[in-house]
């Protein structure tokens, strides 16, 4: 009988490949499920362009390229391709009227056409997008430990019944997620790089929650990239640190790695705001819709992130390559290569 787990030194049947399709399914509904319970959120449309100019569009580490196209119906104005939604959603937030302590999740999909290939990275992005509308008494370093560990919790509940449907598949999460601060990891591990750094973390614990990414630590660098106005990454928070934001790093029993499956955080308020695009030398950012909404005091307060679809759905069900729980283009070298060790790219 094919199992949800190929050996390496074959190709799998069409009969395997349909019985991974299935699975993903599974972990999918399981998760929605899971995570909607957990943080009171309700299923929301997203869109997978927007209008250029507005501000609205993530940027990322504000290098990579959106793919865009111009709309005749509107006189050739430019959109582009969505990178994730994380203002969008907090703009939706509003327009919908959900109240504190509700929130929104999307199917969301995305082109990064800059992604560098490697067996976690694909040019394109499925994630579960999701926006919770707080307090401002709620921006503390305690709200989102909080949050993290019912959105872990969700992840257990799905790992267990994943485990309980394919039974060759064994738990691996431990009990409770750690929380360690950046500054944390570069004070135990000043001599190894960032991703060094996550990786010796996630081997020791086998579940992180890395806090306070965008900002510069105290050896004058940043441990990773994050665009200025949604994050809040620059709040001194009730830990003698600073950011309010971080991501969900889990232990990869198959990869032997470090492997990120969420970034989220605490979004801006109007100081942060302010301040995290002067420290990016962005302050005219200020006259966008967006930012300008926000300034106004018109959007609510929130906490949100992106938690990789695929990712998720690589790690409960142990796959060795992203392309075997998600259909992107691959240079014709990867497959065959791929292929010749056992794993089918879908």
């Amino acid at each position: 009988m094919e199992t949800v787990l190929q050996t390496p030194t074959r190709a799998l049947t069409p009969a395997a490949l349909l019985k991974t399709e299935e699975a993903i399914g599974f972990v999918k509904d399981a998760f929605v499920r899971e995570l909607s319970r957990e943080l009171h959120l309700v299923k929301v449309s997203a869109p997978i362009a927007v209008l250029d100019g507005t501000g609205i569009n993530d940027d990322l580490n504000g290098i990579e390229r959106p793919v865009h196209f111009p709309i005749k119906a509107l006189d050739e104005r430019r959109a582009v391709v969505v990178h994730s939604l994380a203002k969008w959603k907090r703009l939706r937030l509003q327009e919908l009227g959900i109240e504190a302590g509700k929130g929104l999740l999307t199917d969301m999909r995305a082109l990064r056409p800059d992604e560098d290939y490697s067996p976690i990275h694909s040019i394109y992005v499925d994630q579960w997008d999701w926006e919770k509308h707080i307090t401002a008494e709620q921006r503390t370093i305690s709200y989102l430990k909080a949050t993290v560990e019912k959105i872990y919790g969700a992840l257990q509940a799905v790992e267990q019944q994943v485990s309980a449907q394919y039974p060759e598949i064994e738990p691996v999460l431990p009990p409770a997620i750690t929380f360690l601060y950046a500054e944390e990891l570069l004070q135990r591990y000043p001599d190894l790089t960032p991703k060094q750094r996550e990786h010796e973390a996630a081997k020791e614990y086998g579940a992180i929650f890395l806090i306070g990414i965008g900002g510069e630590l105290s050896h004058g660098e940043i441990h990773d990239g994050r665009a200025p106005d949604y994050d809040d990454w620059s709040t001194p928070n009730e830990a003698g640190y600073y950011g309010l934001n971080g991501d969900i790093v889990l232990w990869h029993p198959i990869l032997e790695t470090a492997f990120e499956v969420s970034s989220m955080g605490i979004r801006v308020d109007k100081a942060a705001l302010t301040r995290q695009l002067e420290l990016r030398g962005c302050p005219e950012r200020q006259d966008l819709h967006f930012h300008s909404l926000l300034l106004q005091d018109a959007l609510p307060q929130s906490i949100g992130g992106g938690i990789g679809q695929s990712r998720v759905c690589m790690f409960m069900l142990r796959k060795a390559h992203i392309g075997e729980v998600q259909v992107s283009i691959w240079p014709e070298a990867v497959r065959q290569e791929l292929a010749a060790s056992g794993i089918e790219l879908l």
